[in-house]
Parts: structure tokens; C-alpha cells; sequence
């Protein structure tokens, strides 16, 4: 062993020992075996994206750990201001990857999304989480739910706008699926704009919109500073959906695919060590409060993240189906099936003219190899399935078996 690698190692050390202590092989060994082996990555210092959201925290602490350098790589997580420019840094290779919206990562490789290119989606960052914020305006009118804005919007004709944060992403497919649910067509009955996640709650202050459907922390932060109603949690809609994704592009992966594995793998033991414990958790509400990161009170973010729930209107609960980013590994996998519905929304919605062939482009993004190498470099369990198998809140069961008749298959539509 050289006296440099020597030094590195002993230098990882000091940082690992808390973080990966419970790993079962030591960090050390772990680490000679990355850098000196064949596996070793190919780009040791990659440039991670991210927006100001809660489910950006196992980006976040992978860097902040020191567990990305048990794998051989440094992440340099690099905040940006919204998802079209998350987008345009993947796309132009300014960055490596990116903490994205599953559904962003899908548009971009069909060219719905902005600049057509082939995409890569390594692991599901998160499940749940998310939530539609309808404004106290109309809560005091009655629409504090579904059916209340439904009745509302038949009863007071005009204009209503409502936010999503990027046209083929999960937030916009949320928000369509449950006013849709609720008998309102989001295409005919509203209109539909795009703001950044952070610019949500200031928008929504000055009368920009009625409602919007966002990440945590920000409509947490809607009922803290007394200006929205949550109407629903996302996980009302699809409990354990997929969410954020550790997306990347087609040519990074085949550039760099021992990377690609080491990100992967340091990512999800970020995501067990967040959700291993409340003082964990507790400490990435901490870390990630910061204005490097998300930017908000600490109170904004740790209490979703627990699953103790208000609604602004004196309404609380506990959640079970809180924000997960782990959960014995359950989250991560990336399904074929969970790509596919968001294409099948895409369809739907009328993003796509034609039925794409669903499962060949699942296959084409869902980088399932990588993703079960880098679960056992982590020791994460796997899944019996590459599909699964859910129950949305309208009580249709989507499976991926049949994509064309599901996405033909709803009432409502564009």
C-alpha cells in the first residue's frame, strides 16, 4: 500500500467511524478494495444537484457524513434554483447528477421535457412526502379538502390557478391525479402554472395562485406563516409512491458506470442512516435547515419528517406513511413500473401524442444492473420483482401490466 493511500485512509477514518461504524466490513478495507481494485470509479469527484426540499437529505448527507468516501467518491452537493436548471446541468454535463423528479428524468428521454436526451435513473431517493396546499382564502370558503374545492369551483365561476413545479414531473402528475380524482379536469376547469418549489409560499402570499402542490418543507411552511390549508398529502394519493430519483444521463452511466454504482451505494446508506433513528432524523432537520441547503426554520422541516401532521386548521394527526428515504431498503429500487405510470400520466394528460412502448423505456432509464450492484456493496435488500404492484386513492390498481389500457382507461383526461 502506498504512503498516499495510507494517509487517505487514515484521514476517512476520522469521518467514517460514526457514520458507518454498523456497516459490518470495515470502512478501511472497504475503501483498498475500491481504490485499488477494477471497481474502482472512474470520476472520484462528482458534482451532485439538488433543490431546497427536504427529500434532497440523503444527497446531503452522504457529503456531509464523509460516506461517499467509504465508496471512493466525493459528492459535492450543488444547489440549484429549479428544476428546469437541474434539468439543463444534467443535459449539458455541468452536472454529474442530480437529486430530480422521476417524471423530469422520463420527459428528457422522450424529448416532452425540454432537450431530448438519453436519461439514467440509478435509485429512489424517497417515498411520500409531498402534499397539495390549497390557499386561506378558499379554506375559509369551505375548500379545505377535494370534494370542497370541487363544490367550490362549481359554485364561484372564474379563473382558478393552481402550481406544479415542472410540467412532466411528480408534483404536476399528484396534483392532476387527485383533482381529477375529485372530478375536476386540471387541463379545462383551471390554469396550471410552473413556479420553483422555494417560490412556492411567496407566490401564494401575493395572490399568485390557489393552490400548489410541492415537497416538504414548503407546505409546512404555507400553514406556519398562516397562508395555506394542506388539502391532501401525497401519500393520500399513492401510499408509498416514488418520488425524487438519483437521476443522471445515459452517457454518464456507460462513461462512468463504477461511479455510478459507488454514488449509488453511498446514497442509500445515507438514506438507512436517516431513517434508522429519531436523533438521526433530528439531525438532518439540523443539517439541512442550513442556508446551504434547504434554507428554512428547523420547526419546518422536523415535524413531516416524523410523520406528526397539522393541516392549518386545527386539524392533527400521526402518519405512518411519512417521508421514508430507506425503510430496510423498500424505497429504493427502481421499479420498472413506477417509470412507467408517470409515463402513462404523460399520456393522459396529453403530454405524449402516442403510446410510447412503456416497458422498453423503462428499461432504457431504470439502470436496474447498477442499481442491484451498489445494493449489495451497501448490504440493501432487493426486491422479489422488478414491478410492483399499488392502489391509488380513486381505488384503481396500477401493476404496469397493461400500461395502454390504464392510461386510456380514466374518465377524466386532456
Amino acid at each position: 500500500m502506498t504512503d498516499l493511500l495510507k494517509a487517505k485512509l487514515s484521514r476517512r477514518a476520522v469521518l467514517q467511524t460514526a457514520a458507518v461504524g454498523a456497516a459490518g466490513i470495515s470502512p478501511a478495507l472497504r475503501s483498498v478494495v475500491y481504490a485499488a481494485g477494477s471497481d474502482a470509479p472512474e470520476k472520484t469527484e462528482v458534482k451532485i444537484g439538488f433543490i431546497p426540499l427536504t427529500d434532497c437529505a440523503s444527497v446531503v448527507m452522504a457529503s456531509v457524513l464523509g460516506i461517499d468516501q467509504k465508496y471512493g467518491v466525493k459528492i459535492i452537493p450543488s444547489k440549484e434554483a429549479s428544476w428546469a436548471g437541474v434539468r439543463d446541468k444534467l443535459v449539458s454535463g455541468e452536472l454529474d447528477f442530480a437529486h430530480v423528479l422521476y417524471g423530469l428524468v422520463y420527459g428528457v428521454h422522450l424529448g416532452i421535457g425540454g432537450p431530448k436526451k438519453d436519461m439514467a435513473v440509478l435509485a429512489t431517493l424517497n417515498n411520500n412526502g409531498q402534499a397539495i396546499t390549497l390557499s386561506k382564502k378558499l379554506a375559509d370558503k369551505g375548500a379545505v379538502d377535494g370534494p370542497g374545492l370541487a363544490k367550490l369551483m362549481a359554485a364561484e365561476k372564474r379563473d382558478y390557478t393552481f402550481a406544479q413545479t415542472f410540467p412532466t414531473g411528480t408534483h404536476a402528475m399528484w396534483l392532476y391525479y387527485w383533482m381529477a380524482a375529485n372530478g375536476i379536469n386540471p387541463m379545462k376547469d383551471s390554469k396550471v402554472i410552473t413556479v420553483p418549489p422555494p417560490q412556492m409560499v411567496a407566490n401564494m402570499r401575493v395572490g399568485n395562485m390557489d393552490g400548489f402542490c410541492v415537497g416538504e418543507p414548503w407546505n409546512h411552511r404555507a400553514i406556519i406563516d398562516g397562508i395555506g390549508v394542506t388539502a391532501a398529502t401525497t401519500q393520500d394519493i399513492w401510499k408509498d409512491h416514488p418520488e425524487k430519483v438519483l437521476g443522471t444521463t445515459g452517457d454518464f452511466v456507460k462513461k462512468y458506470p463504477n461511479t455510478a454504482r459507488a454514488v449509488t451505494a453511498a446514497i442509500l446508506e445515507a438514506g438507512r442512516w436517516i431513517d434508522a433513528s429519531l436523533s438521526n432524523k433530528n439531525k438532518m432537520a439540523e443539517t439541512i435547515a442550513d442556508k446551504s441547503y434547504v434554507n428554512t426554520s428547523v420547526d419546518a422541516i422536523n415535524q413531516r419528517i416524523l410523520g406528526r401532521y397539522q393541516n392549518g386548521m386545527g386539524k392533527t394527526w400521526d402518519d405512518p406513511n411519512f417521508m421514508k428515504f430507506y425503510n430496510d431498503g423498500a424505497v429504493n429500487f427502481p421499479y420498472l413500473s413506477d417509470g412507467m405510470w408517470f409515463l402513462t400520466q404523460h399520456k393522459r394528460w396529453g403530454l405524449l401524442k402516442d403510446h410510447p412502448d412503456y416497458l422498453t423505456v423503462a428499461k432504457q432509464i431504470n439502470q436496474i444492473d447498477i442499481y442491484k450492484e451498489a445494493a449489495t456493496a451497501s448490504k440493501t435488500p432487493l426486491p422479489k420483482s422488478d414491478m410492483r404492484s399499488s392502489k391509488l386513492m380513486d381505488g384503481v390498481v396500477w401493476d404496469g401490466k397493461d400500461p395502454k389500457k390504464y392510461a386510456d382507461g380514466f374518465k377524466i383526461k386532456a
